[in-house]
């Protein structure tokens, strides 16, 4: 990333912390990384300044908030022209119901992941949807059973390892 601070191992050891405990005191959090608290401060804030930390935000227990059901969909657009990508992008972002999307290469153009009170409500959800003329050719949905893994960190150790 030009123009982006190099992260060394202490960065590294701040953000898998910060990402596992987003409300953790800098006091902890400098004593979990091996530093003192003022010189902790300021390595977080110039990352959160240089954008390796976008925001802090607290995961929430659907499961105790309401019932729902998530379902998965594949979308494929009628035409694929970049005004057609642009025309859907900007609709889909409107739809709260909608917590992720992503533009794919393959068998179809779109993955989506909606959040919903059940199936009825996402299916108004695709109808309205389809109803806007956002060029959507077809759609496959799934329904989640259940979650086998769901994991809100990434493998910063990982994916950052240079040593390869």
């Amino acid at each position: 990333m030009a123009g982006s601070p190099k992260l060394d191992r202490i960065d590294i050891n701040i953000l898998s912390t910060l990402q596992a405990q987003g409300n953790i005191t800098n006091v902890n959090l400098a004593s979990a990384v091996g530093l003192s608290p003022s010189p902790c401060l300021q390595r977080v804030k110039r990352l959160e300044k240089a954008g390796y930390i976008q925001n802090y935000r607290a995961v929430l227990n659907l499961k105790k908030l309401a019932d729902h059901v998530i379902v998965f969909t594949e979308i494929t657009l009628a035409d694929h022209r970049r005004k057609d990508f642009i025309k859907f992008e900007n609709e889909i972002r409107t739809h709260d119901n909608v917590v992720e999307c992503h533009l794919l290469s393959g068998g179809y153009d779109y993955l989506l992941k909606f959040v919903a009170r059940g199936v009825s409500q996402y299916q108004e959800i695709m109808e309205t949807l389809l109803d806007r003329n956002l060029g959507i050719d077809k759609y496959f949905s799934y329904i989640v059973i259940k979650p086998v893994v769901e994991k809100h960190s990434l493998p910063i150790q990982d994916l950052v390892n240079r040593d390869e």
